[in-house]
């Protein structure tokens, strides 16, 4: 007879492995409509509840929250917010939803010090001073926007006890932090390691070349379907690798 501790965690994996994601893009522009380029967020359905990849721009909020709601995600059925890597417009929102939809928020640990001291750059190779200074400003991130994630994740963690059939894979290169998320099924998100501005790419702003183009190499070893970037529209695995060829 198996213990009841061992019982629950099979009856878990059984309920998780009947479940069906449903993967809604959530596309906002970038700062001043530069080069039509896109911001995403992803919103997964699974069963009853949604976990949120990503959460925008803080100045694109009301646009992000209303996409929420209307795909019948309400305070309580969030479950989850996912977050990619450390940039403001990818995580201008996550303090503001947790608050509203119950969430807890996750992600890598080696980025977790730009969302607490509201700066980019930490923990990230030297920048331009002006632009460490401005960057704040452009991207709204202000006090109220700064946060603690309520747990960090690296490499092989499994999101299974939140209904959802994904693990983390470590992604360096754009920032240490970078992380993407592989369901069972096939697709990534990766944050800003890819792009689909003109064509499936790498994403053009690089903090660590070998290691973007190494994370490059990794994905090639697992097996993707769906690519889903944080900017620009989904594209399948194999036109990245087409255009590397």
């Amino acid at each position: 007879m198996l213990p009841v501790g061992r019982k629950r965690l099979l009856r878990v994996k059984s309920e998780c492995d009947k479940m069906t994601s449903e993967i809604k893009t959530i596309s906002t522009p970038f700062i001043f409509r530069i080069f039509n380029i896109s911001v995403n967020c992803y919103l997964v359905k699974t069963g009853n509840h949604c976990i949120l990849i990503d959460t925008g721009l803080h100045n694109k909020r009301n646009i992000i929250e209303k996409e929420i709601e209307r795909a019948g995600c309400w305070p309580g059925k969030l479950k989850l917010i996912i977050l990619t890597h450390g940039d403001f417009d990818h995580t201008g929102n996550a303090a503001y939803f947790r608050k509203k939809f119950g969430a807890k928020i996750a992600m890598h640990y080696n980025d977790s010090g730009m969302v607490e001291n509201g700066n980019m750059f930490w923990n990230r190779k030297k920048g331009n001073n002006l632009i460490k200074m401005i960057a704040p400003v452009i991207f709204g991130f202000g006090k109220q926007e700064r946060f603690k994630p309520d747990f960090t994740v690296d490499e092989g963690y499994d999101f299974s006890e939140y209904g959802f059939n994904a693990k983390v894979i470590s992604i360096p290169g754009h920032s240490k932090g970078s992380i993407g998320i592989l369901t069972t099924d096939g697709d990534l998100f990766c944050g800003d390691l890819l792009a689909n501005i003109n064509k499936p790419d790498l994403w053009l702003i690089v903090d660590d070349k070998a290691a973007m183009n190494a994370s490059a190499k990794k994905l090639k070893s697992l097996k993707i379907n769906m690519v889903y970037p944080g900017h620009g529209k989904p594209f399948q695995m194999e036109l990245f690798l087409k255009n590397q060829r």
